[in-house]
């Protein structure tokens, strides 16, 4: 089977989740003979590269909008890519991917993951509805990335007879083995220590997590930039959170090292923004006792209270807390939390049972 995955942004250097999960999601229905060819915008310039689970195309962004990508030449290249494809895969939410589905009059079956209702654009919601309304009306198929997802959207609600969740899985063999020196160096130099990784976004919930940790001598590693970390960075100053330590943009190499010296992992994200949490699966994928709150999405479909952590209302710092002095005082429910969330991902979360999933999806799609 030939897929063709359509999605705003993608490149070797880019690994937001989405990206990533067209990354693991390739590589899996790659070994099952899909042959996967990705769609994306570029700022630069178009272009066209091979790699060893996909062709990677590129068509030139003329400009953004309200982080919608548009580009002019993206009609003519996606309607030559699909008239090759047996599959159109859409990555939702993008507008412009619509316009493209709608003005291409593509036939070809067509499946769409959905990975986040739109929750912070008001205005480009209420716009945009007509549109997103039809685009999910026409496809053939649509995807949650969680069980959780699946239930709580409102958009959703209204697609029940074409939608089912296939979770995000990972492929660990994707990541770089831990380096144990360094490893130790990060235990001696921290001891114990508290994890996030992300992305320093608005939904993350990190003022949340700073003011938890408030008072309190446990090291807290942030690992991550983005819009907020001035901000937070100049909380934590003001609040003389010494225990806490920015870390800044790792390379994978310096994540994985740090996912393997961590004590536990923190998720404190607040909003339906947070869809699934990839950072948390990977703390699952690496035996890690994780905390997260409850906002209805994937993470606590990732993280099961009380059996590979704990999860906490969202914006309840007091409870995020005492959930983490809960891990901290006893070693042994951390371990224990961690090998159950080891085992949850062997089960639930490999890149083998999401790709098997994706391609069954694939042939009855190509069958009806």
């Amino acid at each position: 089977m030939k897929i063709l995955h359509f999605y705003k942004t993608f490149a070797a250097d880019q690994h937001g989740g989405v990206e990533m999960f067209i990354r693991h999601l390739t590589h899996a229905t790659s070994k099952q003979g899909c042959e996967n060819v990705v769609l994306s915008l570029a700022k630069e310039s178009s272009s066209s590269t091979q790699e060893l689970d996909y062709d990677l195309v590129q068509a030139k962004e003329n400009f953004n909008l309200a982080s919608t990508g548009i580009s002019f030449s993206a009609f003519k290249v996606f309607a030559r890519l699909a008239k090759s494809a047996d599959i159109v895969h859409y990555h939702f939410p993008w507008p412009f991917m619509d316009l493209v589905h709608f003005a291409t009059r593509s036939k070809k079956p067509s499946v769409v993951t959905y990975h986040s209702d739109i929750v912070r654009q008001k205005f480009l919601k209420s716009v945009y509805s007509p549109l997103q309304s039809a685009f999910l009306k026409s496809v053939d198929a649509i995807v949650a990335t969680s069980p959780n997802y699946l239930e709580s959207s409102p958009v959703l609600a209204g697609y029940r007879d074409k939608s089912t969740a296939i979770p995000i899985g990972l492929e660990q063999s994707m990541y770089p083995e831990s380096d144990a020196g360094e490893v130790a160096k990060l235990r001696e130099r921290y001891g114990r220590f508290f994890l996030f990784v992300g992305v320093l976004r608005y939904y993350k919930g990190l003022e949340f997590l700073l003011r938890a940790i408030e008072g309190t001598e446990w090291p807290l590693l942030v690992v991550g930039a983005g819009p907020l970390e001035q901000e937070l960075m100049q909380m934590a100053a003001d609040k003389q959170l010494h225990n806490v330590h920015f870390i800044g943009q790792v390379s994978e190499q310096e994540k994985v090292n740090l996912l393997e010296a961590s004590y536990a992992v923190v998720f404190p994200s607040h909003l339906r923004s947070e869809a699934f949490g990839i950072s948390l699966l990977e703390a699952a994928m690496f035996g890690k006792p994780m905390i997260c709150s409850e906002i209805g999405t994937g993470t606590s479909y990732i993280n099961k209270h009380q059996v590979s952590g704990l999860v906490v209302p969202p914006r309840d710092a007091l409870a995020m807390r005492l959930a983490m002095s809960t891990l901290w005082e006893s070693p042994s429910l951390a371990t224990r939390y961690g090998q159950a969330a080891r085992e949850r991902y062997l089960q639930v979360f490999t890149s083998r049972s999401m790709g098997e999933a994706y391609v069954q999806l694939y042939a009855e799609l190509l069958n009806r």
